[in-house]
């Protein structure tokens, strides 16, 4: 089943600062091959199910290797059965209507 998701990891215990455990993610979700967008609170993808789910959980392997103790993610997902919609396609139908 192909899903987009959006998903935000927090890394706790780590200090103030966590755009280093967040770049570490990016790597991980390219190589997947789930076309991730970086935004300010954020990171959406766009892929097979378990494909998607096997990043989420590297990226969450990752920032433990790299020293947070703790990891607190926010996962949004959605899915279609009647056509293939891309993240990009969603943004242009919006961007559309202006």
């Amino acid at each position: 089943m192909n899903i987009t998701a959006e998903i935000c990891v927090i890394p706790m215990g780590a200090g103030v600062s966590v755009s280093r455990y967040i770049a570490a993610c990016q790597p991980i979700l390219e190589k997947a091959g789930l076309n991730p967008v970086v935004h300010a609170y954020g990171t959406n993808v766009e892929g097979e199910w378990d494909d998607v789910f096997a990043a989420f959980k590297q990226c969450h392997q990752t920032i433990h290797e790299l020293g947070a103790p703790r990891v607190f993610t926010t996962i949004k997902l959605g899915s279609r059965s009647d056509r293939v919609q891309s993240n990009q396609d969603k943004v242009d139908s919006v961007r559309a209507l202006r």
